[in-house]
């Protein structure tokens, strides 16, 4: 008798096609180049983490940790799991080895497999893989929209077409408190329509009702109260200036109120993009805000934003295209606005410098001018981009080369032109 051949694990797939695996490299490169134009660090955490912290950060409530997630003993005795998800793990990195050294804030972009035990079918995997990012230091709106905006283009530049945005607001925890209370009186009145984990998950998170897939729950919940109509004026506010900069860059979405995502650390705004092509399980990428996480993990009160998006799932609508070049070194710019109407000045160029080819990131911190040039020394900003009342009333920007430690004003239409006279590799990517 022979030795015992072995088979995969169900739900958990080998990769070898030499065109996924091209399609694989093409969608990590061109996220990789993305996103460090946009100032993000590539950070890598373990699969296995301490249990707590997706029970304490997803939700104890929820189907990944009651359900789905891969846990064991280690000889210790110590309750171990295989993340489920990127954020948590990466919000306990920042805390372990950035906050430790007085730093509040970051941009990093993670790449690698989870682990879900979710009934196999095409789409979803139990083990799965992600490409995500996650930003800490801002609560900023303009913010959203600049994160959910490299989204979109990341789907440009992988030739992708057919998706849709889908956004909401889940306002901030007073709001969404005011929200749970009205819908918990709305599901008791109809319990008998529910199916039994709504039944169950109402009494501690009522919102998750409205996240269920069955159709029976779906029509049950179609007269619920809208979530909408629950939030505060400061939390309205912030989700109008987020679809203001979704429209600033030309990304087209849809206001969805059902969307509420399935972890319980999102706030304000959610989001995901979605493809028909796909069927059933058509999300992409998702995503939102959770101001609260990194303190609730046991950090300070730092907000952050991020999202993820599913390899396996990006790849099958990915389009036979042959690989992108090899990049070429390009400058780093550090965008300065002194006001909202600054802001949003400075806001309208961001996307179109990193199309040019240059490295981009844009201050959303506070404080006065000299603290943010002090944020733009730390970037290591070749040049700075400054624009405050006066400088917006005469339409010009002023351009200070860092290195040189000098400065000139230039009109505001001309800004990318200049950049590229001094920097002729910016040539090499069309504008």
């Amino acid at each position: 008798m022979g030795a015992k051949k072995f088979s995969g694990v169900k739900g958990m797939e080998d990769h070898f096609d030499p065109e996924q695996v091209a399609n694989w490299r093409k969608i990590e490169s061109t996220a990789r180049r993305l996103f460090s134009r946009a100032g993000f660090q590539e950070i890598a955490t373990p699969i296995l983490e301490d249990a707590a912290l997706f029970e304490r950060s997803v939700g104890s409530s929820t189907e990944i940790v009651e359900k789905e997630m891969y846990t064991l003993l280690d000889r210790n005795g110590k309750k171990l799991a295989m993340r489920p998800e990127g954020t948590a793990p990466v919000v306990r990195a920042f805390i372990e080895h950035f906050t430790s050294h007085q730093v509040v804030e970051g941009r990093f972009l993670y790449l690698g497999p989870m682990f879900r035990y979710e009934k196999p079918q095409q789409g979803r995997l139990r083990q799965f893989h992600q490409i995500g990012a996650e930003v800490f230091g801002s609560d900023h709106p303009l913010l959203d929209a600049e994160l959910i905006g490299l989204i979109h283009q990341l789907f440009q530049e992988l030739g992708l077409t057919g998706l849709r945005l889908v956004l909401n607001s889940l306002g901030s925890r007073e709001s969404r408190e005011k929200y749970r209370t009205a819908l918990a009186k709305f599901l008791d009145g109809i319990q008998d329509k529910l199916c039994d984990d709504c039944r169950r998950r109402m009494l501690r998170n009522p919102l998750r009702a409205l996240d269920c897939k069955k159709e029976a729950c779906i029509a049950a919940t179609a007269d619920a109260p809208l979530l909408g109509d629950y939030l505060s004026p400061e939390s309205a506010a912030d989700f109008a200036a987020v679809q203001a900069g979704l429209k600033a860059q030309g990304v087209p979405f849809t206001l969805q109120s059902r969307l509420v995502r399935g972890l319980d650390y999102y706030e304000k705004t959610v989001f995901e993009f979605t493809s028909e092509a796909l069927g059933a399980q058509n999300a992409v990428a998702a995503g939102g805000r959770y101001n609260d996480l990194v303190h609730d993990l046991g950090g300070p009160a730092v907000p952050g934003i991020g999202f993820a998006l599913g390899m396996e799932r990006l790849a099958a609508l990915l389009p036979k295209s042959e690989q992108s070049g090899a990049e070429l070194k390009t400058p780093r710019v550090y965008l300065i606005g002194l006001g909202a109407a600054a802001e949003r000045e400075l806001f309208k160029h961001l996307k179109t410098l990193r199309e040019a080819g240059a490295t981009v990131e844009m201050d959303f911190g506070g404080g006065a001018l000299k603290s943010k040039m002090r944020r733009a020394d730390r970037r290591q900003a070749d040049f700075t981009v400054i624009i405050g009342e006066d400088e917006l009333s005469k339409r010009v920007a002023v351009l200070r080369d860092m290195k040189a430690e000098s400065q000139e004003e230039t009109p505001v239409e001309e800004l990318v032109n200049r950049l590229l006279a001094r920097f002729p590799t910016l040539n090499y990517f069309k504008l």
